[in-house]
């Protein structure tokens, strides 16, 4: 397998964009920023949670450290092809990644299956570690997006993503399943994140102060669980009513 980045550290900021503004920010970044040579990817997610979603509940109560588990893959994988297992830490702020190269047979017998992978290394014994420590982890939501990221032509650690078509499921909980769920912005949205090693350059704040773009807390896993308990509440009121008219 070839070499990749399998650590980062860096603080992360979001953004939800309009295409107006979207437009009108790129048009602004054209002399700063480069598209990488990927050019637009999809990128595809499995998470992973406990039976009662412990990993979420906690994120989304906003606590001082989170973490979290997934499988990445760059378009729909089929066998042989590589995928990403990452844990993925957030403290005060600062994200701390992880992420181990496999194949995609091999990722799902270890996470899905719970087989040992032949391999020792640092981050596979971290990732160990929060699978023994949580227990019972499942695959809980699938979430795959549109990206066209962009890294800094002076400073290359500086980069920014522009997020579009997010979808969410909870079935068919396999990256080889293939792309489709349910909308998690509204039409002609954008999830913009800026990823920074230090502090923002003043030219980037200067040009989203004009545009009046304001960061947001984000995260498409806890948002497509909050709709996801959203369609679970509805659809108890409605077996509710139905048990209430056939007995009235």
């Amino acid at each position: 397998m070839s070499q990749y980045q399998g650590t980062f550290k860096r603080y992360e900021k979001k953004y939800l964009l309009s295409e107006k503004t979207y437009r009108l920010l790129r048009g602004r970044l054209e002399d700063y920023m480069v598209i990488d040579h990927f050019g637009k990817t999809t990128i595809c997610n499995i998470y992973f949670d406990t039976p009662n979603h412990q990993l979420i509940c906690s994120s989304l109560e906003k606590p001082v450290y989170k973490e979290k588990l997934r499988l990445r893959s760059y378009g729909t994988p089929a066998e042989g092809t590589p995928v990403f297992v990452e844990l993925k830490k957030k403290y005060k702020g600062v994200v701390y990644k992880r992420r181990e190269k496999m194949e995609l047979t091999e990722s799902e017998h270890y996470l899905y299956d719970n087989l040992p992978v032949p391999r020792t290394s640092q981050i596979v014994r971290e990732i160990n570690w929060f699978l023994n420590f949580y227990k019972n982890l499942r695959p809980a939501m699938y979430i795959s997006y549109s990206r066209i990221a962009m890294y800094g032509s002076d400073d290359p650690e500086l980069r920014i993503t522009f997020d579009c078509d997010i979808l969410w499921r909870e079935e068919e909980l396999y990256l080889e399943a293939g792309v489709w769920g349910s909308p998690l912005l509204e039409k002609g949205q954008r999830l913009m994140e800026i990823k920074i090693a230090g502090s923002m350059p003043l030219w980037l704040s200067r040009i989203l102060g004009e545009l009046d773009i304001y960061p947001v807390s984000f995260s498409k896993y806890g948002r497509g669980y909050q709709f996801a308990q959203q369609n679970r509440e509805k659809k108890n009121e409605i077996t509710i009513r139905k048990g209430e008219m056939k007995y009235a």
